[in-house]
């Protein structure tokens, strides 16, 4: 029996919550504060008084900054007291706790090193691939240095010393790597208590099995467990308990909701579930985490990838069916939650904040500027016998462009091979400028092409986002092997990394360039638009209805993503601050395989992540 039962009725933030709405000053906390596990009696303490946390899980790198003290309050509103945050090795942000100090949100940090969040490789930096062999996720990969300076920076926002943080996790959900390395555990705790000192609460987290729960715990570190609305709470817990015989019972992801893939049919949890098991979990006294509360948009390359019998790319919007939608909306689900928690907790007093407003601002006709790879190719190619990968070149994300010559006459369809599946992990290639199609990762691994000896070939790979769980996150990207076309080795690259991101921020691929009149084409091409200032800069979405695939760029910003063709997400999200109510708003489209010919975008008032829903 943990030591409360209903927090509404014992917990000492009652009264504060009542009369207090959301602060409008710093929320203060005493360097006296405390808060610790009560073994004796199962739970939390905060300030010596028995405690259950309600939080919900935020990732600041998915919402645009401007947006996070909106996202925040709306937790707060519907009752949170507390807020889940990853910190992405491979990109991070610290003025986000400041802000959840100040809407009165405690925060259970969980900066990895390795954080899964469906993130390109999990948080983890590329570079680290460069060591040739590295076993992610081991000793090989401490991260001694940024946890030198990560957590420096995070020890004065520790509760106990005057800040918001009230616990932190070591790694995330190790016992689902194969690695099971004691040793990388033992020492990320002596660097987390090196850095934090010995009084805040580290934890692990783990689902819900046994091999997990055994290789994802360590002696020294809380043992807690995740699961959603599939599982039965009470063996969960009871798993919980074997490894974790006293303290809080805590649920560190309940999922509210599920990702997608492309070619995945979009994810939804059911709402009456997820408020009832929310409600079975606060009863019990455990303290539960929702996984997500909003979940955001992976903009430009930072979605991650799952490999289980193949490699599959999560979709740009990470909406995760959650109580905050993509946009940050309150959804149905959301007001259920808070319908649940008021039976636990008093919640603040005052209106739920509204959805951002958004605009249809219709179509944008584009205009095509540039033949991607006669033109982009930037000066000093890498010159190598045979191919690099993205990581031997340090061109971690995007695209690079492969090119090398016919070794003979290949009059009749020839096929090109990539015999070790080592196309990472989509390839468009052409002869000549002519386009001849694509070879994807564990699919299309072989494609026929023809051409004369000397004709320039050119293979132009998409890196998809790095595998983030699993034991294929050691996810190299790029042309990974030789190529075979025929019986010839291909050799005598000439590699061009394309920094398409700054050519576009620069303002160098817009309509002006001489090539606007050029007429459409299958392959890699840049099209180039202006959405005019309509005295608006709301919240929208952008529809490709008949593009391929590609990238999208709002005045400089990449929003991640299209695929239509595969779906399920058919629309991006373009928030409020990428755009301008007063000048022209530049529209760039990397269309990767063929444009329709009406070559126009649609800016809708409200998003469609399911293709079943798409009616246009």
């Amino acid at each position: 029996m943990a030591c409360l039962n209903n927090q509404k009725s014992s917990d000492s933030s009652k009264s504060s919550n009542k009369e207090r709405p959301f602060p409008e000053k710093p929320w203060k906390y005493s360097y006296s504060s405390s808060f610790s596990i009560d073994y004796k009696n199962n739970c939390f303490r905060k300030d010596g008084k028995p405690f259950q946390f309600i939080s919900g899980s935020i990732h600041y790198s998915r919402i645009p900054r401007e947006y996070w003290k909106d996202r925040l309050l709306k937790m707060y509103m519907t009752g949170l007291n507390a807020i889940q945050v990853y910190v992405p090795w491979n990109f991070h942000e610290t003025y986000f706790l400041n802000l959840a100090n100040q809407t009165g949100l405690l925060v259970i940090l969980r900066p990895g090193p390795y954080i899964c969040a469906e993130w390109e490789m999990g948080g983890l930096p590329a570079w680290l691939l460069q060591k040739p062999n590295i076993i992610l996720r081991s000793a090989d990969t401490a991260a001694s240095d940024w946890f030198g300076v990560l957590l420096t920076k995070m020890r004065p926002w520790l509760y106990q010393n005057g800040g918001n943080i009230i616990s932190v996790q070591v790694e995330n959900e190790y016992g689902s790597y194969f690695a099971c390395d004691y040793n990388y555990m033992r020492h990320l705790h002596t660097l987390f208590r090196l850095f934090l000192g010995e009084d805040v609460i580290l934890f692990t987290t783990d689902g819900n099995t046994d091999k997990e729960m055994i290789c994802g715990t360590l002696e020294g570190l809380y043992a807690t467990i995740d699961f959603g609305t599939d599982t039965n709470i009470t063996a969960a817990f009871i798993r919980q308990r074997r490894f974790e015989p006293k303290g809080p019972l805590v649920n560190s992801e309940f999922y509210t909701g599920w990702l997608d893939h492309w070619g995945d049919k979009h994810a939804s949890v059911d709402t009456v579930k997820v408020s009832k098991m929310l409600g079975e979990m606060l009863s019990m006294g455990a303290s539960v985490n929702m996984y997500m509360f909003e979940g955001g948009t992976n903009f430009g390359y930072w979605n991650g990838a799952d490999h289980d019998t193949r490699f599959r790319s999560v979709v740009t919007s990470y909406d995760y069916n959650a109580p905050l939608s993509e946009a940050g909306d309150p959804t149905d689900k959301l007001l259920a939650i808070r319908d649940v928690i008021k039976n636990f907790r008093d919640i603040p007093v005052g209106p739920m904040p509204p959805a951002t407003p958004k605009f249809a601002y219709g179509f944008v006709t584009l205009q095509k500027v540039w033949t991607l790879l006669d033109t982009l190719s930037p000066q000093g190619p890498v010159q190598s016998q045979y191919p690099l990968t993205f990581e031997e070149i340090k061109q971690y994300y995007g695209f690079m462009l492969y090119r090398t010559t016919l070794p003979r006459n290949v009059p009749e369809p020839t096929p090109l091979i990539s015999p070790l599946n080592g196309i990472h992990d989509r390839a468009y290639v052409s002869v000549n400028g002519v386009y001849q199609g694509l070879m994807e990762r564990d699919t299309a691994l072989v494609m026929n092409v023809t051409g004369q000896q000397g004709d320039q070939l050119d293979i132009l790979v998409e890196n998809m986002g790095r595998v983030h769980f699993g034991s294929y996150i050691n996810d190299n990207k790029g042309l990974l092997g030789n190529l075979i076309l025929g019986n010839d080795v291909l050799t005598d690259w000439s590699i061009y990394p394309l920094d398409i991101d700054t050519a576009v921020a620069n303002g160098w691929l817009q309509a002006a360039h001489s090539g606007s009149g050029m007429e459409a084409g299958d392959g890699p091409m840049i099209y180039s638009g202006t959405l005019k200032p309509t005295g608006l800069a709301w919240d929208t979405f952008v529809k490709l209805n008949g593009w391929t695939k590609g990238q999208v760029w709002v005045n400089g910003v990449n929003l991640g993503r299209y695929w239509p063709q595969r779906g399920p997400q058919q629309t991006l999200y373009v928030p409020r601050p990428f755009l301008s109510a007063t000048q022209p708003n530049n529209i760039t489209v990397l269309e990767l395989e063929r444009a329709p010919s009406h070559r126009r975008i649609l800016f809708m008032d409200r998003p469609q992540l399911n293709m079943s829903h798409d009616t246009s």
